[in-house]
């Protein structure tokens, strides 16, 4: 197999294997008119196995949403075939419209125009609660 080195754009590195395509739909790079390659199932030492995204155009990446999907994504920015920045995510402390409350009496189901903020209150089990009325959700879009 033969995946070109991309000269500008962005490499998603250490991706769990089988979260591409999700971070494909929610990133929409269907939209874009660049090369995207997406390699699943790459052998890991460190992973086992994982999966890698390259995108061959800069772009602007929420790292909030991708550190909510998978915690473990490594983001290299590539410029002139170098990779010039590498960023190691995290679970993100805060979600702004990312994730909606699934309860029916909450204020932001009455109030669609409220912002959805979900709280991480258990990082060991990926949890965030409602900040308006507490309930759960786990990880997973």
């Amino acid at each position: 197999m033969n995946i070109d080195s991309i000269q500008n754009g962005v490499v998603l590195d250490h991706i769990q294997a089988g979260k591409s395509m999700e971070i494909y739909q929610y990133l929409h790079l269907d939209r874009l008119d660049c090369s995207v390659a997406i390699i699943k199932n790459v052998r890991s030492g460190r992973m086992g196995k994982k999966d890698i995204i390259k995108i061959d155009t800069p772009m602007n990446l929420d790292l909030d949403v991708l550190g909510y999907i998978d915690a473990n994504i490594t983001v290299n920015i590539i410029r002139d075939g170098v990779r010039v920045e590498k960023t190691h995510l995290k679970l993100p402390k805060k979600l702004i419209n990312v994730i909606h409350c699934k309860n029916p009496r909450c204020i932001t189901v009455a109030e669609s125009q409220l912002d959805s903020i979900f709280l991480l209150s258990n990082p060991e089990r990926h949890v965030y609660r409602c900040a308006y009325c507490d309930t759960e959700k786990g990880q997973g879009i």
